[in-house]
């Protein structure tokens, strides 16, 4: 089966799990479909946000950016990159339905102990996607 549109949540904070995403992509990707990659960026409590620097978010996005555009010329793909704004799994679904992907590929981790109490993303995504989802080890 092959895919039309596809979406690739990228932690910045384990980009050796990239390459092997995106290998798997190009591998289920229709002719002239589209990949997109995203990272999300969780949102800050207000009464945090009032002691940071003005410019925390506007520069904790940039580089956020700029490492994940690093991930993907690596990579060696053509994709469009974006910064998401939110909770991890709550922001990757609403990119998923806002691109109309048919797949979501994410890469899962070994849990440490708050993925046993909250959930990983990964699981997460698998619950609640109305899209296929492929969960790399």
């Amino acid at each position: 089966m092959f895919y039309n549109s596809i979406l690739l949540p990228i932690d910045i904070a384990h980009p050796e799990h990239a390459s092997s995403m995106f290998e798997k992509a190009k591998a289920l990707l229709n002719e002239g479909g589209k990949m997109r990659v995203v990272y999300a960026i969780p949102d800050v409590p207000g009464f945090v946000n009032s002691e940071l620097p003005g410019d925390y978010i506007k520069t904790a996005t940039a580089k956020a950016k700029a490492t994940l555009d690093e991930i993907v010329s690596n990579a060696s793909v053509s994709v469009d990159t974006e910064i998401l704004s939110g909770q991890a799994p709550r922001a990757i679904l609403a990119a998923g339905e806002k691109m109309n992907a048919d797949l979501i590929i994410v890469a899962s981790h070994r849990p440490g102990l708050a993925d046993y109490l909250l959930g990983s993303t990964a699981a997460r995504l698998v619950r609640h996607a109305q899209c296929s989802v492929l969960v790399m080890r």
